[in-house]
């Protein structure tokens, strides 16, 4: 049974949401960073990655930085430039890419479900990006980054999204990156009641993106209700930001591989033992998108390659048959030497919203193989996380991204 409760959102002003609303803090490098928020006051990325408004070189962990983003919050508060919705409410966010539309309710989901993985992961996170933003959330008193959940779809919960979608948004533009959002609020008293009892039906919500901003969420929460031994449980630090989306809207795109060491192989007899490990036909220079699961593309100087996996390989286990566990386990390890891809700095991954020429071009400046990858399913997300377990690191690419700064969950009340 999942608690996820209606809340007074801190949001942007009608006129600013689309100057105001920015992709993730952690699509960006610190560079990247810096020169997207450069002469943008309004971007709530100046507020996410705070060290923008330092000198290049500055320690971006330092206590100040951090102050930085809470005053800026606090300055476009008392500007006006945000306002607090008045009643406890859900919101319908829509996005729409390319003509496909995806709708989820943002809403606050419970600490206490995420323990006793009633919310439940499918990655681990690393402890310097967990810190970072324990501390950007601590010193803010607010979550800015909404947590991307999934869950099995309800017919309940997608009748009052319906109603909701039929009147006027609060918000409706189109980003850069040409994703359209739109937003309507759901306040009505026995609308929210209905969504709110819809969604204790729901025996398991999974996170799709945002595992570092989850756990911070609850590293948080768990720190203030040591600092109050005497909290209720309906205090606002109890529950996190998130948007929660049915299964039959997702899209996950491919998040592939490119390595930049043969590891003492050259290239002609790397493919020999590429061809020992999987069934390879080449293709010549037509870019190789697995049409299938089983299916892997190889891009190696100027050639294509499609790699199909062996049969045998799928053993009915729901991490080991991802196939890019299998290209970890039969590749990238025993030829490779890449034990621990998290760490290995001979591997990278790139998005599949870059596209196989991307793979081409690394290929072609500072790599020296590449591999397209089928796209994880949603329901092979469900798999692995309902029994317990881990995908490997960079399995899962989801589009459109939800951006920051839309909805802000404050926490100190």
């Amino acid at each position: 049974m999942a608690n996820i409760i209606p809340f007074r959102a801190l949001r942007p002003r009608e006129d600013l949401a689309e100057r105001i609303a920015a992709l993730p803090y952690d699509v960006y490098s610190s560079e990247e960073a810096r020169k997207a928020v450069q002469g943008d006051d309004y971007t709530f990325l100046r507020i996410d990655r705070p060290e923008t408004q330092f000198p290049e070189g500055y320690d971006m962990y330092a206590h100040e930085v951090y102050e930085k983003a809470r005053d800026m919050l606090e300055q476009m508060i008392r500007e006006g430039l945000f306002m607090e919705e008045e009643k406890p409410a859900y919101y319908v966010y829509e996005l729409v890419m390319e003509g496909r539309s995806q709708v989820g309710i943002g809403a606050c989901a419970s600490v206490d479900d995420y323990d006793r993985q009633v919310i439940r992961k499918h990655e681990n996170t690393r402890a310097d990006k967990e810190a970072d933003r324990i501390r950007h959330v601590d010193v803010c008193s607010a979550q800015t980054g909404p947590i991307f959940l999934a869950y099995r779809r309800r017919e309940a919960i997608e009748r009052e999204v319906q109603a909701a979608m039929d009147t006027r948004p609060v918000y409706d533009f189109t980003s850069a990156d040409q994703i359209t959002h739109r937003l309507w609020v759901i306040d009505d008293e026995e609308s929210v009641e209905r969504i709110r009892q819809a969604f204790r039906q729901v025996e398991s919500i999974y996170i799709a993106d945002g595992h570092h901003r989850c756990a911070s969420a609850v590293r948080v929460s768990k720190k203030r209700r040591a600092s109050h031994p005497d909290y209720t449980g309906q205090e606002e630090f109890n529950y996190f930001l998130s948007v929660l989306f049915p299964d039959d809207q997702l899209m996950i795109m491919d998040y592939n591989r490119v390595v930049n060491s043969f590891n003492g192989y050259d290239e002609n007899s790397f493919l020999e033992k590429v061809k020992e490990i999987f069934k390879v036909e080449s293709v010549g220079d037509t870019p190789v998108r697995p049409a299938i699961k089983g299916q892997i593309g190889m891009y190696l100087k100027d050639c294509w390659y499609r790699l199909t996996v062996d049969s045998a390989e799928y053993r009915g286990d729901p991490v080991e048959d991802l196939d890019v566990a299998i290209l970890q386990r039969k590749l990238l390890e025993p030829v490779l030497g890449i034990a621990d891809p998290k760490v290995d700095n001979r591997i990278d991954f790139v998005g599949g919203i870059r596209g196989l020429k991307e793979l081409e071009r690394r290929v072609h400046t500072d790599a020296v193989a590449a591999f397209a990858m089928y796209p994880t399913d949603i329901h092979e997300l469900f798999a692995v996380s309902d029994a317990g377990k881990l995908m490997p690191p960079k399995s899962t690419w989801f589009e459109p991204k939800l951006r920051s700064g839309i909805l802000i969950h404050r926490i100190e009340r």
